[in-house]
């Protein structure tokens, strides 16, 4: 098992191929020292030679020739140098594009089952059973409206719950939070965003009341034949689901993974611990990617003076959705 590992894991070959390198700059780095005694050594039986006179030319000769083997020894060495410092610089390279194309394949994931849940809100909210629970003023149109809703979140099961709310934020039905009908979500972000963009909103990673999860709030305008807004449509996606597209990343076994927010706040990585506490901000690949850098990578050194390979890649969105300006950050030792 542990060698089929190291076969797919590339990083772990990129990284035996540079420790070879470096093994190799070390006989080579021996091999100089050779040349340069054997350098020494012959200028001695040089300058012997030329004090023995007549009788000393046959040695003379052969301290001319242990010259020219010591200088040739010690140019393959400047030239073997030159060629690990190429290896090592290109195993670089192919590390910090690996590194941004797994960020750049982990964000476009994200951004696709986001564009879902986008697509999902807009289309829920004109479904005759969710308009009936604000237009039709009995208890039948908003049981069969909370049912409508708890069958949508079996169905799909990437929601914690969903919601139909009032023009003033009060929450009139729910597929699940039952004890939440009646209350006022006014003063949420995600409520005032809504209402001021009257269009489709998705918020940002938040902790929901409900199990004190992380979610997203996608929330969009209740319209009834006229176009006029009656109420809003909201819900709430279940963030395990990208935690799944973050743990399932092929990174190396000391690598990490992490997306971070347009702050530069970590909203999900493999330790849950970070989310939505630790700022990476101070780090140039979060800083190009929040700046909104597409795809690259950077060369890190942290607290431990280890240099590390950053690859980064910034959402470009999905469709019709614009994304979040979130970002996929992916650390490699090297």
């Amino acid at each position: 098992m542990k060698a089929t590992q190291k076969q797919i894991d590339s990083s772990v070959l990129l990284g035996e191929l540079k420790k070879a390198s470096q093994n190799m700059g070390s006989v080579i780095h021996s091999i100089e020292d050779i040349a340069k005694q054997t350098n020494l050594l012959s200028l001695n039986s040089a300058i012997e030679a030329a004090r023995a006179g007549e009788s000393g030319r046959g040695f003379s000769v052969v301290a001319e020739e242990i010259k020219k083997l010591a200088t040739r020894s010690f140019e393959s060495t400047q030239t073997s140098s030159t060629i690990i410092t190429n290896i090592v610089n290109q195993a670089n390279e192919v590390m910090g594009v690996r590194t941004a194309d797994m960020a750049y394949d982990v964000i476009d994931k994200i951004d696709r089952n986001l564009f879902e849940r986008n697509c999902d809100a807009q289309a829920w909210a004109k479904f005759d059973k969710v308009i009936n629970c604000l237009q039709q003023d009995d208890p039948e149109s908003l049981r069969q409206g909370t049912e409508f809703l708890r069958n949508l979140i079996d169905i799909y099961e990437v929601y914690l719950d969903l919601f139909v709310l009032d023009t003033n934020g009060t929450i009139v039905a729910a597929g699940i939070s039952q004890q939440s009908v009646g209350q006022s979500m006014a003063d949420r972000g995600w409520f005032r965003d809504v209402v001021t963009a009257q269009t489709i909103s998705a918020s940002d990673l938040y902790f929901s009341h409900i199990g004190n999860t992380p979610t997203i709030a996608y929330s969009c305008p209740i319209r009834d034949e006229n176009g006029t807004t009656i109420g809003y449509f909201s819900s709430r996606f279940n963030w395990n689901f990208i935690y799944d597209i973050v743990d399932s990343a092929k990174i190396g076994q000391h690598g990490h993974i992490y997306i971070v927010n347009q702050q530069g706040i970590v909203i999900a990585t493999k330790d849950r611990n970070d989310v939505l506490k630790t700022n990476l901000n101070h780090m140039p690949a979060v800083q190009k990617a929040t700046a909104g850098e597409t795809y690259g990578y950077t060369m890190e050194t942290d607290a431990s003076n280890h240099t590390k390979i950053a690859g980064y890649a910034h959402t470009r969105g999905y469709n019709a959705y614009q994304g979040k300006n979130w970002s996929a950050i992916i650390l490699e030792e090297i």
